[in-house]
């Protein structure tokens, strides 16, 4: 964080600054409060930046209508890639209106969401990591941002459910009776992640073990649209398939696709018969089913 302070104009800590100071789509020189060449030699750089191999940078700093700030999207790119380019910064000015209706957090409704994934992590009490996972580096890095990417030890947050759990096996050592495992819950623009916390057994030469589930669950729509493409589906079938799975009366798919009821009906039956399904229920189960 001390390298950070030296070669960036603002850490990303910071939120409440860029929030008032920072408008419009910004470059990475912008972001920068040294020449890039001292950017590449900084412990900044070979310990955030170089291991998760990104180098250029589009930063934007989203607001609701009312100025409140929702978050900074950061588009990264590899050293290996083009630069961004004009083209890249008038593209992302032109979404921003779009992109801050999109990121506004709604509220969680565990109704219209699937456990999109889940991933373990293995911890020491105190808080250090001792073992992890490729998905589960994806998932915190999601769920507490990239800063955490590959860190050692854990988010203050998470050490907080840590010790939660020690005070649960304490207290439940004292009662006799079974402890209730703690359990952190987190929202933001990827989903809603639940982190859960229990004693494991000791690890050879390491003492004591805790395991951490990470859960993340997203819309239903956020799954639907990935499903949907990988059955290749004609576009006109696709869209179809897309409104019947969100529930929506053919009539009303109809007007929204402007075309006529008879035809909506045609390619219900058409993707019926491709997809194997004899109604909508069994298309929503065979679409929103979990991975």
């Amino acid at each position: 964080m001390a390298s950070e302070r030296k070669v960036m104009r603002r850490s990303g800590h910071q939120f409440a600054d860029a929030v008032r100071l920072d408008h419009g789509v910004q470059v990475l020189e912008q972001l920068l409060a040294v020449p890039i060449s001292e950017l590449v030699r900084s412990d900044f750089y070979n310990l955030t930046l170089l291991p998760a191999e990104v180098f250029d940078c589009l930063s934007l700093v989203l607001r609701t209508p009312q100025g409140v700030g929702l978050g900074t999207l950061k588009l990264y790119r590899s050293a290996k890639s083009l630069r961004f380019g004009a083209q890249d910064v008038t593209m992302l000015g032109r979404l921003e209106p779009w992109l801050a209706r999109i990121f506004q957090p709604g509220e969680v409704d565990t109704q219209d969401s699937v456990a999109h994934d889940s991933a373990m992590l293995v911890a020491t009490p105190q808080g250090r990591l001792l073992w992890t996972s490729p998905l589960a580096n994806q998932l915190m890095a999601l769920a507490f941002g990239p800063r955490w990417h590959r860190r050692s030890e854990l988010p203050p947050r998470l050490q907080m459910l840590l010790h939660q759990l020690q005070h649960a096996s304490h207290l439940g050592s004292w009662t006799g009776a079974a402890p209730a495992l703690p359990q952190l819950d987190l929202h933001n623009a990827s989903g809603w992640f639940s982190l859960r916390a229990t004693q494991m057994a000791a690890a050879a030469g390491e003492g004591q073990a805790v395991g951490i589930q990470i859960t993340h669950r997203v819309p239903r729509v956020a799954h639907l649209l990935p499903a949907l493409r990988a059955l290749g589906l004609p576009q006109r079938q696709h869209e179809l398939a897309y409104w019947l799975a969100r529930g929506l009366p053919e009539a009303q798919i109809a007007e929204r696709m402007g075309i006529s009821a008879n035809t909506a009906t045609y390619h219900r039956r058409q993707i019926y018969t491709r997809l194997g399904v004899q109604n909508r229920l069994e298309l929503q189960a065979r679409l929103l089913a979990p991975r």
